[in-house]
């Protein structure tokens, strides 16, 4: 009975003081092998934005969630209910082939007025769309001011 106690104590909440699992590892070799095997029409649009928003900040990390690429801040948090998402930054949503949209899944509280983000979901929710390369280059400083203010509104640890 004491071995299952103790066993459930360790799952507790990290305290400030546990660094390591106040981090989150990025998994670029996992994101390497999806793209090999994207076979989607914008594919080079989705290699271009993975750069892009990779490039923004050294602490962005990367994985495979949701069936897509999705970006999260990497960096020591304050500790926070893993459920409650607060490192994601932006996920690829890949349904539609002739656009690629980019779900900030907590999008609203960057406070994006110049009509970049797009929506007015409930649960804070936005969204920005690329149909073409040309679109990727002429977004690229709006979608770095938006990853940037968000990356400033963080728990940090």
């Amino acid at each position: 009975m004491k071995a299952v106690k103790a066993k459930k104590s360790t799952k507790a909440k990290p305290s400030k003081t546990d660094k390591g699992t106040l981090t989150k590892a990025s998994e670029p070799e996992k994101v390497d092998a999806y793209m090999q095997r994207l076979k989607h029409p914008l594919a080079d649009v989705v290699a271009a934005l993975r750069q892009l928003i990779l490039n923004v900040d050294r602490e962005i990390g990367e994985e495979i969630k949701w069936n897509a690429p999705t970006f999260f801040y990497a960096g020591e948090m304050a500790p926070s209910d893993p459920k409650e998402y607060k490192r994601y930054i932006v996920v690829f949503n890949l349904y539609q082939k002739d656009c690629i949209r980019l779900v900030f899944p907590k999008g609203a509280r960057v406070n994006d007025k110049s009509g970049f983000l797009q929506g007015d979901y409930a649960d804070g929710r936005r969204l920005a769309m690329f149909s073409s390369m040309d679109e990727v280059k002429s977004k690229r400083a709006s979608l770095e001011k938006v990853i940037k203010k968000w990356l400033e509104t963080l728990e940090k640890g």
